[in-house]
């Protein structure tokens, strides 16, 4: 179950003041809830390190606006990550429009958890997430998300279709031929850090 699933409005019946605002001390609650998940998520979508906290500002503002139209119909998780895909989107859409660059160039490992206490252990799963990071910025940005949302955030292919736009079908042929690359990549970095060591 990913750590998604339980978020919640901290005051849900009261999350809007009498003239449909938000109420400022519930977005911070809300705030402090997200921003470590949305942080993570924003860095494993690809956009680059130097980046990411304006981007996630930007989900913030987002979600800030629009906070008084979810209406309960989804999660808020998928509510959240629906904004943060879009956000991401843009993102990528002005940075392409304003320079040439790839979207490979990013580098979150301390956005993802690291639970090893042996320093041998640390050094191979450090060792392991880079490698993840690099297969993960050579997919396309479809298949990426897809991967992202459906791995590492464990959502259903109904939740993804959701959260994306596009049909469960669509999720599936993604995740499938994304899963076909890594697995791929993951086999020819193997096979080249072998052939080193020898």
């Amino acid at each position: 179950m990913s750590s998604a699933e339980t978020l919640r409005f901290p005051q849900s019946p009261s999350r809007c003041s009498s003239d449909g605002s938000v109420e400022t001390a519930d977005f911070r609650a809300l705030y402090d809830e997200l921003c470590p998940l949305v942080w993570g998520w924003v860095a494993r979508l690809g956009i680059p390190r130097d980046a990411i906290d304006d981007v996630v500002q930007e989900v913030f503002l987002t979600i800030y606006g629009k906070l008084d139209t979810f209406e309960g119909r989804s999660s808020l998780a998928t509510w959240v990550f629906a904004i943060t895909i879009r956000v991401a989107r843009n993102y990528r859409r002005r940075r392409s429009a304003g320079a040439s660059g790839d979207d490979s160039d990013f580098d979150e490992l301390d956005a993802l958890p690291a639970h090893v206490v042996h320093p041998e252990a640390a050094a191979e799963q450090t060792e392991a997430l880079t490698l993840l990071q690099q297969i993960l910025g050579e997919l396309d940005v479809e298949k990426r998300e897809v991967f992202v949302l459906a791995e590492i955030e464990q959502l259903s292919a109904p939740e993804i279709a959701s959260i994306l736009e596009i049909s469960p079908n669509t999720v599936t042929s993604r995740l499938r031929l994304a899963r076909e690359e890594v697995r791929a990549a993951w086999e020819r970095a193997k096979a080249r850090d072998q052939w080193r060591l020898r």
